[in-house]
């Protein structure tokens, strides 16, 4: 099966090129889909060159939509059989491609979460640990069905699964989005544990407590709308 990579880019020249690399050395066969949300540091020159490059779509917006809205612009260009999401920091490691699309694979899943907290990880800060479990418990507790790190960065979706999901959202509420659905669809959902890198707020983290919160109201949202 064909993975699609999908990269939303944001200020991120420290960590983009290595990023790219290890998803370029990773054994499956795959493309790579990357938007540019109108950078202001060097990743636009960047991405600029890369885009002359084989197998690397390149995309850029004129104004900042949020990563909600540089997935959405993705969308159109998908051509593999599934689908994943990659932060172009380097918290997630795109070596772990494989066991995510495994689920899939042997027909045992639609959609794979990969969950930060199913194995031990002293690294993780408590704050952002604490809001991730407090999302992950609301939706728990609404659609009954038991998930443990909804806001996970690696969703892997069969192709039809994802553009079936009509993402609407433009900011980091787009995951509470995207796990509502999936469930509210009653596609089959499996988390499989990862490995997981978290940076500071000083490194370049971009999600703080507000998201938390419009996360709050997104997944009641998205409880209590009708879902087509």
């Amino acid at each position: 099966m064909k993975l699609s990579v999908i990269i939303p880019v944001f200020n991120e020249e420290k960590t983009l090129m290595e990023v790219i690399n290890t998803i370029r050395s990773v054994d499956v066969d795959k493309e790579i889909i990357i938007v540019d949300d109108a950078s202001t540091d060097s990743s636009h020159s960047i991405l600029d060159e890369l885009s002359r490059k084989q197998n690397i779509k390149v995309l850029f917006h004129d104004r900042n939509t949020g990563k909600g809205g540089a997935i959405k612009t993705a969308m159109a260009h998908i051509k593999g059989d599934l689908v994943i999401i990659q932060d172009a920091d380097l918290e997630y490691n795109p070596r772990q491609y494989p066991a995510l699309m495994k689920p899939i694979i042997e027909g045992r899943a639609d959609v794979v979460y990969g969950s930060r907290f199913m194995k031990y990880n002293k690294r993780i800060y408590l704050r952002f640990y604490l809001g991730n479990k407090l999302l992950s418990l609301f939706i728990s507790l609404l659609f009954m069905k038991h998930i443990t790190d909804s806001y996970t960065c690696y969703k892997l979706f069969k192709k039809e699964v994802f553009k079936n999901l009509n993402i609407t959202s433009n900011g980091f509420e787009m995951e509470a989005e995207i796990t509502a659905k999936v469930l509210k669809k009653k596609y089959r959902l499996l988390e499989v544990p990862i490995d997981y890198n978290p940076r500071s707020i000083k490194e370049g983290k971009k999600i703080c407590w507000k998201d938390a919160v419009v996360g709050m109201f997104s997944i009641l949202k998205y409880r209590l709308k009708r879902i087509k």
